[in-house]
């Protein structure tokens, strides 16, 4: 066992096995998503930078949110795309510990960012005589910081506690690595396993408490009155929509991940698995960008205006 230890570099993911057939329709398919994942979240990304008018706690908040969207992605779909043409689909030790991070620490920045979002609308709607003395541009900076820097320090942790097993197999059962499916693999149980995931997870989900406990006061907020209730359809109806979003594309994935059946197609499975990678950095920007009216005008400006400027060169 142990000379099987030591000559494990590279991974065999089986996700993709029954893709023949239809190979060349869902590498077009992905591309296409793909692309689409850059468009929405660089236009939200460039419409808030460019426009100083949208140097606002939300909007900053907002633009970290996409600007996640597309490191997580960055970690899949290259891959996945080239896994889509190749007949061997295979993932050295490294780049799977790296792509298992850069996944993981990407749902946590999503969860520390959402509750930065539920905490600025918290205090703009139930403590608007304090709003500005509590969410300076200073404070802004220290919070998009600690919402990086917590998820990467935390599933640092984790990888390095995965990188030191001793492996007794090679077989990912999927389509891409993550640090649960690589510590199944090793030798003996392991604390990578057990307790430092569930610390992590503890963590977030008390993320995800906080944001409940903040729409509770929202919501009781603005029933009293018109005009916060009207700036809470607006501002915190899309980041609810996005928290519920994640959550539910994580659990489902998180669920089957540990108690699903092997009768599920390997399909199904594979779209249960790519879920949190598709729906959540599209959707997000697409409901900040229509619901929320300042960032609407900007982009729709911003595209008249080119519209404009073709014609007239034309």
């Amino acid at each position: 066992i142990m000379d099987n230890v030591s000559v494990i570099t590279v991974f065999t993911l089986s996700g993709l096995r029954d893709i023949a057939n239809y190979r060349v329709i869902l590498f077009v398919l992905t591309l296409l998503c793909y692309c689409v994942i850059w468009l929405v979240n660089l236009t939200i990304i460039l419409t808030v930078i460019v426009d100083k008018s949208l140097h606002e706690p939300m909007y900053i908040f907002l633009c970290n949110l996409c600007f996640n969207a597309l490191y997580g992605t960055a970690a899949f779909y290259p891959k996945f795309l080239y896994d889509l043409l190749s007949t061997i689909h295979v993932i050295s030790y490294a780049g799977c510990l790296l792509q298992g991070f850069a996944l993981h620490s990407s749902v946590a920045a999503d969860f520390s960012l959402l509750a930065l979002m539920a905490y600025d609308r918290y205090v703009a709607i139930c403590r608007p005589l304090v709003y500005h003395s509590l969410m300076t541009k200073q404070k802004v900076c220290i919070f998009v910081f600690f919402a990086w820097l917590i998820p990467f320090y935390l599933l640092f942790m984790s990888t390095i506690s995965t990188a030191v097993l001793r492996l007794c197999g090679s077989h990912i059962q999927r389509i891409y690595c993550v640090n649960w499916l690589i510590s199944n693999l090793a030798c003996s149980p392991s604390v990578a396993k057990t307790v430092i995931p569930a610390f992590n997870y503890t963590f977030y989900i008390g993320h995800v408490l906080f944001v409940f406990w903040s729409y509770v006061h929202l919501i009781k907020t603005c029933q009293s009155s018109n005009e916060n209730w009207n700036k809470f359809m607006q501002t915190c109806v899309p980041h609810l929509f996005s928290l519920t979003v994640v959550v539910v594309s994580l659990l489902f994935d998180m669920l089957y991940m540990r108690f699903g059946s092997k009768e599920i197609p390997q399909n199904v499975e594979n779209f249960m698995a790519m879920e949190f990678l598709l729906i959540p950095p599209i959707m997000n920007p697409l409901m900040y960008g229509l619901k929320l009216t300042k960032i609407r005008k900007r982009v729709l400006n911003f595209i008249c205006g080119k519209s404009s400027t073709f014609r007239l060169k034309s």
